[in-house]
């Protein structure tokens, strides 16, 4: 680890955007640079949450409420619940105007330990799990109509998994301009594609009926540990809300434009999802949705005939885009994680030529890669939404903290008491009852947050290090700029 104080970065002080203050042309050093503006930051959060949830977890959610009803009830308020937390990290993010979205607010309110400990979390579950899922269900869906009608093959899947993920991590590293572009470009293609699916069932119910709308609250099941382990399929799909706050520091303006793609974005999700949800509802049978996790695919064969082959098109355009996305933004947690010494300082390098941060994305990718033998996306996703969940709590516990600890801080934007309470509550709910219905997945969740604790005791607190320690760590550094042509932030020279 970096030889730098514990509390570098954290520790309480008048908060302000340190990282992004100077040009690239400022004579300054190597830095990150302000690129995005709030359409930017739009697509970013839409091209991020629309992506692989939206096509597979209506049939996952769907068998937990046992009825279609249940199941558009939980997509709405998962929306709801979504949209409070992002209203309330639009409150954290203008507060604390830097990289690295929960990282960051943790450790201001709580200190570094529980700070590394999201880091720790994010590193080995949450980021590259559900990089591994989105890349999964993007596979599965382009193979499906060719494997039709047995399920494809692991090895192919997993195969096509990989070599997407290397493929964006090498967009990411190449060009920051790019990557905005591809952004932009599928965020629009997968909001089409969404409203072609909806605007194509209204055409079937014209034609046929509207008989699979009705009796739609039949056999609802109303167990606590089943509801919140649906709201975790729901919520897994509206997941990336919070990634704006990731990259902060190359947002233009975070004080304005941040809460404005917020609030652009989240309801227009919403929206969307509610729409796709009721015209898979309306076109396929509950037993049809449940037996798919390639819903799309099945709905194109239903109602499109031989156009039916644009929907594997439309589910690849959306997961790739959510994947570029969930790439380009938490590589900036790794980024700065490193940046205050939680993580090698090799990962906080940066690439002299292109100013992007090459090694932290390419140890995401690795990291990514290994993940993607393990191909059961519905525990996968419980995994990681279980301990997304008991971050995301404590970021809006430590709002609620820096309220009454740090009442003169400034607040471009103070949002409700009420909010934050409420998500509070959601999250509590979600964590306790999935306790119930998925104890091992939650209970792994909580044991790896748990085995952070001696980690940061040998690697961050200990600072007597051996001398072969900290020469390994250094020559790994060393190592690294060499390979990617890379500098630490602000160095002028090699």
């Amino acid at each position: 680890m970096a030889k730098v104080s514990e509390t570098e970065g954290l520790a309480p002080r008048a908060i302000g955007d340190e990282a992004g203050d100077k040009s690239e042309g400022s004579g300054e050093g190597v830095r990150l640079k302000k690129e995005l503006g709030v359409m930017n930051g739009v697509a970013i959060i839409v091209g991020v949450i629309v992506g692989s949830g939206i096509f597979v977890s209506p049939s996952m959610t769907l068998r937990e409420t046992g009825s279609k009803g249940m199941a558009l009830i939980v997509w709405v308020l998962s929306g709801l619940v979504s949209m409070i937390g992002a209203l309330c990290y639009a409150e954290l993010g203008t507060m604390i105007p830097k990289s690295g979205g929960d990282y960051a607010y943790i450790g201001e309110a709580f200190g570094p330990l529980p700070a590394f400990l999201y880091l720790w979390a994010a590193l080995f579950v949450l980021v590259p799990t559900g990089n591994a899922v989105t890349a999964l269900i993007l596979a599965e869906n382009i193979l499906q109509p060719l494997w039709s009608p047995c399920k494809p093959a692991r090895e192919a899947v997993c195969l096509i998994a990989a070599v997407v993920t290397c493929f964006v991590t090498a967009i990411n590293c190449y060009n920051v301009k790019w990557v905005t572009k591809v952004q932009d470009s599928f965020t629009a293609a997968k909001i089409l594609a969404l409203l072609v699916i909806f605007f194509a069932s209204i055409g079937y119910m014209f034609e046929h009926d509207t008989e699979k709308l009705q009796s739609m609250m039949e056999g609802t099941v109303t167990k606590p540990g089943n509801i919140a382990v649906a709201f975790y399929f729901g919520l897994f799909s509206y997941s990336g809300w919070n990634y704006l706050n990731f990259v902060t520091e190359e947002l233009k303006d975070p004080h304005k434009n941040l809460p404005r793609a917020i609030l652009i974005s989240m309801p227009m999700v919403t929206l969307v999802y509610t729409l796709t949800n009721v015209a898979l509802f309306a076109v396929l049978d509950s037993g049809d949705i449940m037996a798919s996790d390639a819903v799309a695919v099945i709905f194109g064969q239903k109602i499109l005939s031989f156009m039916s082959w644009i929907m594997p098109v439309f589910v690849a355009l959306c997961t790739f885009g959510s994947l570029n996305g969930a790439i380009y933004a938490s590589s900036r947690l790794f980024f700065v994680g490193a940046r205050n010494g939680h993580l090698p300082l090799a990962i906080s390098l940066i690439d002299m030529k292109r100013l992007t941060p090459v090694p932290s994305l390419i140890f995401m990718c690795l990291v990514t890669l290994v993940l993607l033998v393990f191909s059961d996306v519905e525990k996968l996703i419980v995994y990681v939404s279980a301990v997304e969940a008991i971050f995301t709590l404590s970021s809006i516990a430590g709002l609620l903290w820096m309220r009454y600890s740090r009442p003169k801080l400034m607040r471009p934007i103070r949002v409700n008491l009420i909010l934050p309470i409420v998500y509070l509550i959601a999250c509590t709910f979600l964590v306790v009852f999935s306790c119930v219905r998925e104890p091992v997945g939650v209970g792994i969740g909580i044991a790896f947050i748990g085995a952070g604790v001696p980690v940061y005791v040998l690697f961050i607190l200990w600072k007597n290090k051996p001398e072969w320690m900290q020469s390994a760590c250094n020559s790994f550094t060393i190592a690294c700029a060499k390979m990617f042509l890379s500098l630490p932030e602000d160095s002028k020279d090699l």
